[in-house]
């Protein structure tokens, strides 16, 4: 089985990406993501201190640099010029680093992907030099357009952020699959394991979470518990399922049956 994942100029050996926010504290954040056992960890610039606040608690005391990917979003942004003016901030803050995680979310109570900024915000970032993952509604039109304009990764919903209700237009997902050359990665959602084998079942390149595990009675079992769903849901999709059948099929052959 390849686990390896190749996201633009970067290659990752676990298919799992996880997220910072909404543990109890630094250090239940640091003890999950270890037992996810992830590469890439994202973190919202707007809401996370990576050394804009001094005399505030670090994330990156917990999570470094050189042991994982970082993944700064533009988680909070409502607009394309806010959401490139924090690209640019992360960039600054990271020492040049150039992967981000573009979303621009609609005010409404769903949190949908607001896809108009977020094709502005893309087509700038691009143009600048990023290599942009982009978090997106679930249009496989919308993902086309993504992809042409450079994203490295299309990061389709799976349903609405913290929802927990897993995958809830499959089709949808799978028409991105076909139609994108790019890496498609399930982003907001998932609930609990089988959430996500569901998704590495369907051929997506990865999976980003983090409510389902921050939010978990115990996130530390939950994160190794979404590690091996990851694992275990690309083992089957590469193995190939059995076709699905309307009547019966027996295990065992009746030539030679005794009677």
């Amino acid at each position: 089985m390849s686990n390896t994942l190749k996201v633009g100029s970067y290659t990752f050996k676990s298919r799992l990406l996880v997220g910072t926010g909404k543990y109890k504290n630094l250090d239940e954040t640091g003890r999950a993501i270890v037992a996810s056992g992830a590469d890439v960890v994202t973190m919202a610039v707007r809401r996370t201190n990576l050394g804009q606040h001094p005399s505030e608690p670090n994330l990156l005391d917990v999570i470094s640099s050189s042991k994982y990917t970082l993944l700064p979003n533009t988680a909070g942004c409502h607009t394309a010029d806010d959401a490139v003016r924090t690209c640019r901030l992360a960039r600054e803050l990271l020492d040049g680093h150039r992967l981000v995680k573009l979303e621009v979310i609609s005010k409404s109570r769903t949190l949908y992907p607001d896809v108009v900024e977020t094709l502005s915000a893309a087509q700038t970032l691009v143009k600048e030099g990023f290599e942009v993952m982009v978090y997106t509604s679930d249009d496989p039109l919308i993902a086309i357009e993504l992809e042409k304009i450079g994203c490295v990764a299309v990061m389709p919903l799976g349903a609405p952020i913290g929802s927990g209700l897993g995958l809830q237009n499959p089709y949808n997902i799978q028409e991105i699959l076909d139609q994108l050359s790019v890496p498609v990665i399930v982003d907001a959602g998932v609930g609990t394991a089988s959430d996500a084998t569901v998704a590495m079942e369907l051929g997506c390149d990865g999976v980003l979470m983090n409510t389902a595990i921050a939010e978990a009675q115990d996130p530390i079992k939950m994160a190794e518990a979404m590690r091996l769903a990851i694992t275990s849901g690309r083992l089957a999709f590469e193995a190939g399922r059995m076709p699905r059948k309307r009547y019966a099929d027996a295990s065992s052959p009746e030539a030679g049956l005794i009677k």
